[in-house]
């Protein structure tokens, strides 16, 4: 069985979940509790247990185990549900590569803990998500290390006939299976060397491609991030036509359009946008901001979707592809390299709902201005809807300078692109265009770029008419918001921020 929902871990919800007794933080230790709830109660098929950026708890099955024997007697974990690691990547992540080494050793420890309670032989985890994939080099690196420096080791011998295999055990599961992660559009336009050359040497049946939504939104400007998807999975059929090797891709998206607009009450309309993906994350916005009943039906039909065919992009369309990304994020990273002064600013007062260690993003440009620090995606997104900047309308002017066959192509391809530009315009407030001149001294030529994205979409595609309660109310927040902070009322800065993620449904 290849799991169609993939619970994880990021910090993306305005509302705490009922079980975490009055906390504003989701502890390392409770993310036991959110897994089992996953499973149990929302019907969840797979839960990633991230040891990116925090202190991963390598003892996560035993403690399973200990929550409901019964439960995990009938679900059998490896088998019916599963659990898979995301561990940093040694070449990106310099100062925890040893936490690789860590994670990796406690795959054989947890088949031993589940074949000692249950007899069954069937390893729990074996499978592990590596982030930044850019080569199959990083991947490689990846599985040999686990073949060589943990099960190899077995056989290595102490004194005379003694070897380690006669002390610890032998070391299972003996193989394990990787997902790459890919987040940057020169790693999705090169897929198809990255997986080919990997897939040569390894010679995997079958392969769980992961593809990032929300850091290519970030860095590219959502129309592109909703291309590269497209183009990832274009690319990923050619491959298994070509080679045979069976492809189930995975689709990291949130629940703001921002980041691909997965949430419960859009399911559907997601669901056809990124028809062709097998697994969906469900990210703890999906999960927690609605009530159960609504998220446990969204669930059950992720898990019910049948993936269809892929739109196939010929190499000219491919080389419009790219054209259009170009010419998309050139715009939109002006405009962000002109905000960073405010995002960063404003994103400390964004409520923290995951205990994690510090993890900046680089923001990067291929251009000679250089480049700007930046938060992660999430704090990214709440940021710009707290000072009333949708990140969605930014660079969508760029479509001007599209020929006709680029906007033909596009309307092809992004299904649902009005649908969410109009959703998000709403909570869009000009009143913010004066503020980041006041609080910011933001350049005017950044504040005009802005103003231009959102009359393209007053005058192209429409803003959607059914303003709420809640967008009227956000909009107000929004100013609140900015007069505060430029008079240095921070606790009322953190108060609007919060409000107004609820009232979202999501922190970014």
């Amino acid at each position: 069985m290849i799991p169609k929902t993939m619970s994880t871990q990021h910090p993306d919800n305005a509302m705490m979940p009922s079980w975490s007794n009055g906390k504003n933080i989701i502890s390392n230790e409770d993310e036991i509790e959110e897994a089992y709830i996953s499973y149990k109660k929302l019907g969840i098929q797979e839960v990633m247990w991230d040891a990116e950026g925090k202190d991963v708890d390598t003892h996560v099955i035993r403690k399973l185990f200990a929550k409901n024997r019964d439960f995990f007697e009938k679900n059998i974990l490896g088998k019916d549900i599963f659990l898979t690691y995301r561990v940093p990547n040694p070449l990106i992540e310099g100062a925890e590569r040893k936490i690789l080494n860590e994670t990796l050793n406690s795959i054989p420890l947890n088949y031993d803990v589940a074949n000692r309670v249950f007899k069954r032989n069937i390893a729990p985890v074996f499978e592990v998500i590596l982030p930044f994939t850019t080569d199959y080099r990083s991947m490689l690196n990846v599985v040999k290390f686990y073949e060589k420096g943990i099960v190899d080791t077995e056989n290595i011998r102490l004194y005379d006939e003694v070897s380690i295999k006669d002390i610890t055990g032998k070391v299972m599961p003996e193989k394990i299976n990787l997902i790459p992660l890919i987040e940057d559009k020169d790693s999705i336009y090169s897929i198809e060397a990255i997986i080919g050359k990997y897939s040569e040497i390894i010679k995997p049946q079958n392969m769980r491609i992961f593809i990032a939504r929300s850091d290519p939104a970030m860095n590219y400007g959502m129309v592109p991030a909703t291309l590269l998807a497209k183009y990832a999975i274009s690319s990923m059929h050619k491959i298994s036509e070509k080679t045979g090797l069976g492809i189930y891709p995975i689709i990291g998206a949130g629940s703001s359009p921002f980041r691909g607009n997965l949430g419960p009450d859009n399911i559907r309309r997601a669901l056809s946008e990124y028809d062709s993906y097998y697994t969906f994350s469900v990210q703890s916005a999906f999960r927690y901001d609605y009530d159960d009943m609504t998220v446990k039906n969204a669930i059950s039909m992720i898990n019910s979707h049948l993936p269809g065919t892929p739109y196939i992009f010929s190499q000219e369309q491919e080389a419009s592809i790219k054209g259009m990304i170009n010419l998309y994020s050139s715009r939109f990273q002006t405009i962000i390299e002109g905000l960073s002064r405010s995002i960063n600013d404003v994103a400390v007062y964004l409520p923290k709902r995951r205990a994690r260690k510090l993890h900046t993003g680089l923001f990067g440009y291929s251009r000679s201005t250089g480049s700007a620090r930046l938060p992660r995606a999430i704090a990214f997104v709440g940021a710009l809807y707290s000072i009333g900047i949708p990140p969605e309308i930014l660079g969508i002017s760029a479509l001007v300078e599209f020929p006709e066959k680029y906007h033909m192509l596009l309307d092809e391809t992004y299904k649902n692109m009005y649908f969410d530009l109009r959703s998000s315009a709403r909570y869009f407030n000009y009143d913010s265009l004066n503020f980041l001149h006041e609080i910011w001294n933001v350049e005017p030529k950044i504040i005009n770029m802005i103003r231009e994205d959102m009359k393209y979409i007053e005058n192209n595609i429409g803003v959607s008419t059914d303003n709420s309660y809640n967008v009227q109310k956000h909009n107000i927040f929004s100013t609140l918001f900015l007069l505060a902070f430029k008079n240095k009322k921070f606790d009322e800065v953190g108060k609007y921020a919060y409000e107004m993620a609820l009232l979202r449904k999501f922190v970014g």
